[in-house]
């Protein structure tokens, strides 16, 4: 049997593996290492396998995934996201739809200080939709716009998803970060203006909320003002050179932390549930990153890559009519299974042919991180929704109607970015030459 037989095998087996109900790390760890023995030979399988996970947990550069979560976990547990609701809700809560909108304005915030989407997700439903409830909002409008904006996670940094990403295709953190800003802050102006529209045709969906004078809107500014120059300090010191991701990791956990002294929002017993979670999360994605570690050198030795990289070369069609078949794949793997593990599984295949067609591979990831927003919130595994519902109480038929329109502005979001690349390479060359 041929090497590339034996790979495409592993890929299936994976898939089965995961089916039965075996967490994907293990399945892509238990997979790599059977396969590796077959085309190589048992001792250098069980070399294979203790050296790559012996690395992922040693690695010194992914220490940045921990901190990272720590840092957006802190933000959850301490309310930060309450405060700057509550900010965005002064300045646009009195027109049609402005809660909603409010909702989007201060989870796009948030993310300047969290990288996780489902932390987001489960913010604002437990802020925003009681909000919501309160001004006789629809039910589809204020648990669609929660299930959504947790989305913009997976573009706005410090994004977990980014910063894998760049492990897995061997990008400068930093340049991700920094190519993520644009497309992030686009999609969120258009998850606005959905909502602005979708009020002016049906006005009962967001009734108007009550208007602030300008004296409490100017009062209530600090508290953005605060989660802006943790995010300058974190990003443009990661940018600039001052700190590794490591580092800049550090310092955000740290200016986090004092915010939240200093506001008296965190005690000692959500301090605690903050790193208890963190370690949760952290030792997920490192699991992960060791399974497909010993299942990327499974596939290297396959040349499924190389060989997936050449076919695609040789195919008589445009290269954007392959790229779009490519983000079609990752939709559709990212919504039967957690887009995380799809992402490890998937990249080392489709990133050497995006290579291989010509386009950069810094606008490869964030394509890749706009199309997974799309897969976070569409069935059958819709985490973001999931969560909405479960705490919402809201019928899941009701989410995924007011899910809808907003996927709508994530697909606008990725034509954009397709036809304009400049829209996340132009920042990143300024910056960072």
């Amino acid at each position: 049997m041929s090497s590339v037989s034996v790979g495409v095998i592993g890929l299936f087996s994976v898939l089965l593996l995961f089916l039965t109900g075996i967490e994907i790390a293990y399945a892509m760890a238990i997979v790599g290492f059977l396969g590796f023995c077959y085309l190589t030979n048992p001792i250098a399988a069980m070399n294979l396998i203790a050296k790559d996970f012996f690395d992922v947990f040693s690695s010194y550069g992914l220490t940045v995934v921990p901190l990272f979560v720590l840092m957006g976990q802190i933000a959850f547990n301490a309310g930060i996201a309450r405060r700057l609701y509550s900010s965005t809700y002064k300045f646009i809560g009195h027109v049609p739809g402005g809660l909603a909108m409010a909702t989007v304005a201060g989870a796009t915030a948030f993310k300047a200080i969290c990288g996780s989407t489902i932390a987001t997700a489960a913010t604002f439903a437990v802020v925003a939709i009681p909000e919501m409830d309160r001004y006789k909002y629809n039910k589809k409008l204020s648990t669609g716009v929660v299930a959504v904006v947790g989305t913009l996670g997976s573009l706005i940094p410090p994004s977990v998803f980014i910063i894998l990403l760049g492990v897995i295709t061997e990008q400068s953190i930093g340049k991700l970060f920094l190519a993520g800003i644009f497309p992030g802050l686009l999609i969120a102006f258009f998850f606005i203006a959905v909502i602005y529209g979708w009020c002016k045709i049906s006005p009962e969906l967001g009734p108007k909320g009550e208007s602030f004078p300008w004296k409490e809107r100017i009062k209530s500014l600090p508290e953005l003002v605060w989660v802006v120059l943790i995010f300058v300090i974190v990003v443009f010191g990661l940018v600039w050179g001052f700190f590794t991701p490591t580092e800049a990791g550090s310092m955000g956990t740290l200016a986090v932390l004092l915010l939240s002294l200093a506001k008296k929002d965190i005690n000692w017993p959500n301090f605690i549930k903050s790193i208890g979670e963190s370690l949760n999360t952290a030792c997920m994605v490192l699991v992960l990153i060791a399974g497909s570690t010993v299942f990327g050198h499974f596939l290297a030795v396959s040349r499924i890559p190389m060989v997936a990289a050449d076919f695609a070369m040789g195919l008589p069609y445009p290269r954007a009519l392959i790229m779009v078949v490519i983000a079609f794949i990752y939709l559709l793997g990212g919504s039967f299974m957690e887009d995380l593990a799809f992402v490890i599984i998937a990249t080392p295949i489709f990133f050497p042919i995006a290579v291989k067609l010509g386009y950069d591979p810094m606008w490869f990831c964030i394509f890749i991180a706009i199309v997974q927003m799309v897969g976070i919130v569409i069935p059958p595994v819709a985490i973001n929704v999931f969560v909405v519902k479960n705490i919402s109480k809201v019928p899941l038929s009701t989410i995924y109607l007011g899910v809808l329109p907003f996927l709508i502005s994530i697909v606008v979001g990725a034509i954009f970015l397709f036809l304009f690349p400049q829209i996340a390479l132009w920042l990143p060359s300024v910056l960072m030459q």
